[in-house]
């Protein structure tokens, strides 16, 4: 997390954003190192480019039941129109076409987090309200 985080920090000054961690409690994940940095690049990355000057993105990391451990990445964005969220993790969908161009983007990072993620026996959802943000949950498997 700590690597994806210094990956974004840049951008995220350049746009008014503040990076924060909140609680990181310290578990293991089952996870393929390098593809869980790109995972979160990815959200994160968009929550840097979506969101308002003196926005923030809060990232945390809990365990959770059932051998789980659950990240959220919240962000202070623009929020996702409710018809949208079903189909955000499909490939070269893009909620707001116009403004995906103008900020850069291809569609296909929300579908390659959703890949990532199911392919190391997890599962990430979003909740969102249009003008307020978004928050992605992300559970994977705990080391024993």
């Amino acid at each position: 997390m700590e690597s994806a985080l210094r990956t974004l920090e840049a951008e995220a000054r350049l746009r008014g954003v503040s990076l924060v961690s909140g609680r990181i409690e310290d578990v293991q994940m089952l996870v393929d190192r390098v593809q869980i940095e790109q995972a979160l690049v990815n959200l994160l990355d968009n929550a840097v480019k979506f969101n308002r000057p003196s926005g923030e993105v809060l990232i945390e990391a809990t365990r959770f039941a059932e051998g789980r451990v659950r990240i959220t990445l919240t962000d202070t964005g623009i929020g996702i129109p409710h018809d949208d969220l079903p189909r955000i993790f499909e490939r070269f969908y893009r909620v707001d076409k116009a403004r995906s161009r103008k900020v850069g983007g291809t569609g296909l990072g929300l579908s390659i987090v959703k890949h990532i993620i199911e392919r190391m026996n997890g599962t990430v959802s979003v909740e969102s309200q249009l003008g307020k943000g978004s928050t992605f949950t992300l559970l994977l498997p705990a080391a024993p």
